[in-house]
């Protein structure tokens, strides 16, 4: 039995959990869940936000599966004169766990509709610095500066990542994402960086694309790129192109690594002013719960997993409400079940 800290941030996460559990038991999936609240859910029960448990946990069990982190009600707007983000956001969860790249798998679902098909790439996105690093200030009223930052180390550990990822899923080649044209020396260090790492990898034909021209061309002919590796800011603009060009949130995950830790965490949350108790799409959990198993090397059990999915939206009579049907949580979840 493998040990798993279920991060739940609350909201539709509470929904998305109940429909993971009831997935993963009807497969017989050799997963225990020990659940810790975090962000919305964690400080409307009295606590804190990102507690010390929390991280002693997952690096104690090195995995864990997490719902998106929501916002206490009423929180503030951030603005130049506040933070740039509260504490208890994802990315101070990120930054808490020492995670440095996030992989998006981008490809279809049968059953879902998408702008286009056979489309099966993965996003390799750093997330340690470049502007996300929030380092800015207001130089004088209405005048604020916000820092690139680009390190050697940082990159030279993300392409490695990038790179040994790229090999382990047989993937013929890498594009490196860059404004190395504008941005000389922050996006110059990055792809001289890139570079660097390849020659480790001959048989990887490694390749170079401006941010721009990489997102005409995912627009254009998606099928031609197997792994994207990008900064932090282009790899989040991309990502969400990616899920654009697969049919949206249900077709995305995240895998967020570090050392000797990966979380599997779900790209959408919401609140329940926003989406109903029992009318959330469980989508967005149940794949990152499948890329948690084919890590695990249970690749039958997430085989099986998927081909229900498919098989269910391929079939059209039970959706939920974002994907244009009426079925709440349950009854998406029991039609997977059944079709299992």
């Amino acid at each position: 039995m493998r040990s798993v800290v279920f991060v739940q941030g609350g909201g539709v996460g509470i929904d998305q959990e109940a429909s993971v559990r009831a997935i993963l038991r009807a497969v017989g999936a050799a997963v225990e869940f020990e659940v810790i609240p975090a962000g919305r859910a964690a400080v409307e029960l009295g606590r804190k936000p990102l507690s010390p448990e929390l991280f002693e946990a997952i690096r104690r069990t090195g995995v864990a599966l997490k719902t998106k982190l929501l916002q206490p009600m009423g929180a503030p707007t951030p603005t130049a004169h506040g933070p740039v983000a509260p504490l208890y956001s994802n990315i101070e969860f990120r930054r808490r766990l020492g995670l440095f790249a996030s992989t998006r798998p981008v490809r279809n679902l049968a059953g879902l509709p998408a702008r286009f098909r056979d489309v099966d790439f993965h996003i390799v996105r750093e997330i340690t610095e470049d502007l996300y690093a929030t380092t800015e200030h207001e130089i004088i009223p209405g005048v604020v500066q916000s820092f690139k930052v680009v390190t050697e180390v940082a990159c030279l550990r993300f392409f490695r990542y990038a790179f040994a990822l790229a090999e382990r899923l047989g993937k013929k080649s890498i594009h490196c994402i860059h404004k190395a044209n504008i941005l000389k020396m922050a996006d110059g260090l990055y792809l001289n960086c890139f570079r660097h790492v390849a020659a480790d990898y001959p048989r990887i034909a490694a390749k170079d694309l401006i941010v721009d021209n990489t997102c005409m061309q995912l627009v254009s002919k998606p099928q031609q790129f197997e792994v994207l590796a990008a900064g932090n800011l282009y790899g989040d603009l991309l990502s969400d192109l990616g899920a654009g060009l697969v049919g949206g949130i249900s077709a995305t995950s995240a895998i967020n690594v570090g050392d000797g830790v990966k979380v599997y965490e779900a790209v959408f949350g919401a609140g329940y002013e926003t989406v109903p108790p029992g009318r959330a799409n469980p989508l967005p959990l149940i794949l990152p719960a499948v890329e948690m198993l084919k890590d695990f090397g249970d690749a039958a059990n997430a085989h099986r997993i998927i081909t229900a999915v498919e098989a269910v939206l391929s079939d059209g009579s039970v959706r939920p409400s974002d994907l244009g049907g009426r079925a709440g949580t349950a009854e998406f979840t029991e039609a997977i079940v059944a079709r299992l």
